[in-house]
């Protein structure tokens, strides 16, 4: 079997580039460093801020708190039970475990005493309507309890499924979206993503060498995600042509400017019902839990 490219222990992965193998102590340090990499690439963070990490119980997000920690940055985790059978309860203790064993403050959001219901009760498109709900819920929490960014662990292999999925949508007001980071405005906080660059494969690996509390359970609702689709086409084109996922990145982060949409007579505004920063009257989050019709 091979050896670690730098000791003589025996190797923990083979990485594809740079083509060599590394143990599993020296891949960690691979890892974190690749991390610290992007964080000073694109001035992602800054050791003064107050950050809020958003975990669901999945790796990512949990590896994405680990390292934050281990690299010194103030963090606290934030976490929606969404209310959905055999999958919620066991994220939330999983996040638990987490919190204890980064000795953090975790803050958790129940979905129904927000609005009533849980995703269990959504008609329709349940993948689209929890992407609002959480972005909307950690948004709020981040700004009205004076966090100053929140960090996500979406990773490479989200964002070339995301940018594939808007291209062949044409969703152009999407696809100028795609960025490490997205800067603060109006009431909207600072949102960051570590792992842009980094693919899911090594996440998984670091989540592992670390003993980070992970689940893998998965929600029954984003089996038919179209997502997992292209996700799927990229690791298949991944075999045939190594690091084609950072190439698709890297290409568009160099054509990004092709798809930014200047409106001049588009405004930001306060929503009608919850006061947070709206492209409309009625935010998207108070429309599709039909917040507007409780207040009235």
């Amino acid at each position: 079997m091979a050896k670690c490219k730098f000791c003589d222990k025996e190797n923990y992965i083979k990485l594809k580039s740079p083509n060599m193998y590394l143990c599993k102590e020296y891949f960690v340090e691979y890892f974190e460093n690749r991390v610290k990499k992007s964080i000073e690439k694109y001035k992602m963070l800054n050791k003064d801020e107050k950050i809020l990490v958003a975990v669901s119980g999945g790796k990512d997000g949990h590896a994405a708190a680990w390292v934050l920690k281990k690299l010194g940055y103030n963090i606290e985790l934030f976490h929606i039970n969404l209310g959905i059978k055999d999958f919620s309860e066991i994220s939330l203790e999983t996040v638990k475990k987490l919190a204890e064993k980064l000795e953090v403050p975790l803050h958790v959001v129940n979905l129904k005493d927000i609005t009533g219901k849980t995703m269990e009760d959504v008609r329709g498109k349940k993948c689209s309507i929890c992407g609002t709900t959480k972005r909307y819920l950690m948004n709020k929490f981040g700004y009205e309890n004076g966090f100053d960014v929140i960090v996500t662990g979406h990773n490479l292999d989200d964002e070339v499924s995301f940018i594939l999925n808007n291209i062949l949508n044409w969703n152009i007001r999407y696809l100028a979206k795609h960025e490490p980071v997205l800067p603060a405005h109006d009431k909207f906080l600072k949102k960051v993503k570590i792992f842009f660059e980094i693919e899911e494969e090594l996440i998984l690996k670091y989540a592992e060498a670390e003993g980070i509390p992970f689940t893998t359970a998965k929600c029954r609702f984003a089996e038919k995600a179209i997502t997992l689709k292209h996700r799927a086409y990229f690791n298949e084109l991944e075999k045939e042509r190594p690091n084609i996922k950072y190439q698709f990145l890297s290409g568009y982060m160099k054509n990004r400017h092709l798809f930014k949409v200047e409106d001049e007579n588009f405004q930001f505004r306060e929503c009608e019902v919850c006061g947070m920063t709206s492209a409309g009257r009625i935010c998207s989050f108070c429309r599709v839990w039909k917040l507007y019709k409780k207040k009235k």
